[in-house]
């Protein structure tokens, strides 16, 4: 039985995820700034209560790491290498180590890999990073973390919740590369 995808739906998730960064994105605070301005610009409590404070919203600059192998403008447009793993195309000694197939599972491991970094990522490009945890998938006491990459004009969300046994993240992770994840531990 074939499911029905509802694309308006779809659609109107992804503009208000969009819109809702936009807005967040504005309110952004530089890294840069002195420890007792970023104290100063604290959020006012919720009317909930919080076992910690709440952070303020701080943008970072990502750089690509360092050895990170060439990637040229032709190897984005070719589905073959979308499939590669051009970080690490040989397995490391401790990802199973007596297992005669060991390097095709390695494959079969992150098969999208170069697609999710390279090519509708930005992981080989320099970029901002803005939230209230920018370094951070999810927010280290639990609950809703928003953040926002920003390479030029380019705008790419992040949404992530971890509550107890619960994960979910949704969008380019602190790298630049995409993700999602659905995790019940």
């Amino acid at each position: 039985m074939k499911r029905k995808v509802n694309h308006r739906a779809v659609l109107a998730a992804l503009a208000l995820l969009s819109l809702s960064a936009a807005a967040c994105l504005a309110a952004s605070t530089p890294v840069l700034a002195s420890p007792k301005a970023l104290a100063e610009q604290r959020c006012a409590s919720a009317p909930m209560k919080r076992k910690y404070p709440l952070p303020a919203w701080q943008s970072i600059q990502i750089t690509p790491r360092p050895g990170l192998p060439k990637i040229h403008f032709y190897n984005k447009l070719n589905p073959v290498w979308w499939f590669k793993n051009s970080d690490e195309p040989i397995p490391p000694d401790w990802y199973k180590p007596n297992d005669k197939h060991r390097v095709l599972k390695w494959h079969f491991r992150n098969p999208l890999h170069n697609f999710d970094n390279y090519v509708i990522g930005i992981a080989d490009k320099s970029s901002v990073r803005s939230g209230r945890f920018p370094l951070q998938t999810s927010n280290p006491h639990g609950g809703w973390n928003f953040a926002i990459s920003r390479r030029k004009l380019l705008v790419l969300p992040f949404v992530s919740y971890r509550r107890g046994r619960f994960e979910f993240y949704l969008g380019w992770r602190e790298r630049g590369n995409f993700g999602a994840k659905l995790n019940f531990k």
